[in-house]
């Protein structure tokens, strides 16, 4: 059996809700999952407490999102079973509010080319906590100037090189949001480091008390994954991985648990969890 560590719902840039999502995962026959929602706990927390009325386990996680300055490349920490999520409420709220602001932009510009509406977007976004890319290029598709989220349109429009209406957000620093993760009790894993070109992050962070780093990941090759792998065993890290499920909001196929990690990763997790617990008692 596998589970898969890495799933977004309605509440950030995922197409499907908890429910469906948890009933999946079921269907599935995944042994457990993790609800890790941009830059806002509030899913996995529902998901956590649906999770158990229908007899799966589910690990509660937020993907919180970083910009690694020094080389200019994004970098998105996974924060699991954090024992105080409000205290991430304000970082949250900060990149939430930067995000507010740049898909504003984002839509006042895409408005100049296509004749759309701001009601159909917000419609598009409904159950979000934020408007992302994947709400505009929905809007564009149901007024007809797309037949899919991804492809030439969006190019056009987002591109990180050319991108004609693209604003961008401000996040905080990674080693900022580690020490945040910490404070609130949580187990700090970078997600997809080969995808994002984090590799030296990856050992500056370890350096710091990174705990984990996702080995398995759409995004990353047989050969990443073996060096991610052998590299977690090295300094003592925990691996985890995912499918970065986010439904029809994505570029590539890839359903729930098409990429996943081992239970034995979710039984690693939780003991370093529960050693944690006891050290701090």
């Amino acid at each position: 059996m596998a589970s898969d560590l890495h799933c977004h719902t309605k509440i950030s840039d995922g197409s499907m809700g908890i429910e469906e999502l948890i009933a999946v995962a079921k269907r599935r026959g995944l042994t457990a999952i993790s609800v890790t929602d941009h830059d806002t706990p509030a899913a996995a927390t529902r998901a956590v407490i649906i999770g158990r009325r229908q007899e799966l386990q589910v690990i509660h996680g937020v993907e919180l999102s970083t910009i690694d300055t020094q080389r200019g490349n994004k970098a998105h920490l996974l924060c699991y079973l954090c024992d105080t999520p409000d205290r991430l409420e304000q970082i949250c709220r900060r990149t939430n509010e930067s995000r507010r602001k740049a898909a504003m932009a984002m839509i006042r510009k895409v408005m100049r080319y296509y004749p759309i509406t701001p009601d159909l977007i917000v419609k598009c976004a409904t159950g979000s906590t934020n408007i992302y890319k994947q709400h505009i290029m929905h809007a564009l598709m149901d007024a007809g100037y797309a037949d899919s989220i991804y492809g030439e349109l969006y190019d056009k429009l987002f591109s990180p090189e050319s991108g004609s209406a693209l604003v961008p957000v401000e996040y905080p620093d990674p080693r900022e949001v580690l020490e945040l993760i910490h404070s609130a009790g949580g187990i700090a894993v970078l997600a997809h480091p080969a995808a994002y070109h984090n590799e030296a992050l990856l050992e500056e962070l370890t350096a710091v008390g990174l705990d984990g780093v996702e080995v398995w990941h759409p995004d990353h090759s047989e050969t990443d994954a073996a060096r991610l792998l052998a590299y977690a065993q090295e300094n003592g890290l925990l691996a985890t991985g995912g499918s970065d499920f986010h439904g029809m909001y994505t570029a590539k196929i890839r359903p729930l648990g098409s990429t996943a990690c081992p239970d034995e990763c979710v039984t690693a997790l939780l003991a370093y969890k529960e050693k944690r617990k006891r050290k701090n008692a």
